[in-house]
């Protein structure tokens, strides 16, 4: 895809009321693409539609859907056509972490998180990325988290969810090779959102981890969509999350794991 192609694209951003979606929102406006932003909720994204409005003069369109629910995509895919807009670059970064030891957690909390981080993803691709493939043409990008490279006790069925989204992403980023279509998966580490923040209210510990450990959401953005625009498979934003990865995947599997044992009971 030339620049030139990729300054008239629509980018649709799920979960893009706060955080790393708000951030990335900020990144592809300023590119001057056109948005449709999507969100449960569609107060802060009007707000932030009317922001970007003025500050890039682009067109944005705001769509209220849960992308928990089963049928959520479908219902978002046709009311865009109806709209008669074409979704050149799919951004999945709507997603729910809930921490907590495994046999402590509701069966609701599970499903909340194998239904939007999985299903929900997984829907919408099925919904975009066929159109794409058949006009040549499209990026997508998925949200995972550097958690998807090893398991994370007390987060193990968000890791899990994860670990699933960048093998699906590196999966789709082969097969559509020589298609003009490309899959980037993000894998960002700890990230100062408002995701964290509702974290650190229910683990007071998680408020005193180093600054040092914790990134900007906007250079997690911007990091994460010069990825997207390269098609780039995967991206590890940071110095230091890059330098965990590496050593992570070289690491015995049975020591990784008592590692993270180590470090997440530090914080629980």
């Amino acid at each position: 895809m030339t620049d030139d192609l990729a300054m008239a694209d629509t980018a649709l951003i799920t979960g893009a009321s706060s955080g790393i979606g708000e951030a990335l929102a900020d990144c592809f406006a300023a590119a001057g693409m056109a948005l449709v932003l999507v969100a449960r909720r569609t107060d802060k994204l009007e707000a932030l539609a009317r922001r970007l409005r003025g500050e890039h003069d682009v067109k944005v369109t705001v769509l209220g859907a849960d992308l928990s629910q089963p049928n959520a995509p479908q219902a978002l895919s046709q009311q865009i056509r109806r709209r008669r807009i074409t979704i050149d670059i799919l951004v999945n970064n709507a997603g729910v972490l809930v921490q907590g030891g495994f046999a402590e957690m509701q069966t609701a909390d599970h499903r909340a998180m194998i239904d939007l981080n999985i299903a929900g993803l997984t829907a919408m691709l099925t919904e975009f990325v066929p159109g794409m493939k058949k006009r040549g043409y499209g990026r997508v990008l998925n949200v995972a988290s550097i958690a998807a490279f090893q398991p994370v006790p007390s987060l193990a069925t968000y890791a899990a969810t994860k670990a699933y989204v960048l093998s699906l992403s590196e999966s789709l980023s082969e097969e559509l090779r020589d298609t003009g279509v490309t899959v980037t998966a993000l894998c960002p580490g700890i990230t100062a959102t408002p995701m964290l923040e509702l974290a650190s209210d229910a683990n007071d510990r998680l408020s005193r981890l180093p600054g040092v450990l914790v990134s900007d959401v906007h250079a997690v953005a911007a990091e994460g969509f010069a990825a997207c625009m390269r098609g780039d498979a995967v991206l590890v934003p940071g110095v230091l999350n890059r330098a965990a990865m590496v050593a992570g995947r070289a690491i015995p599997k049975w020591l990784l794991r008592r590692i993270a044992g180590v470090v997440t009971r530090q914080i629980r």
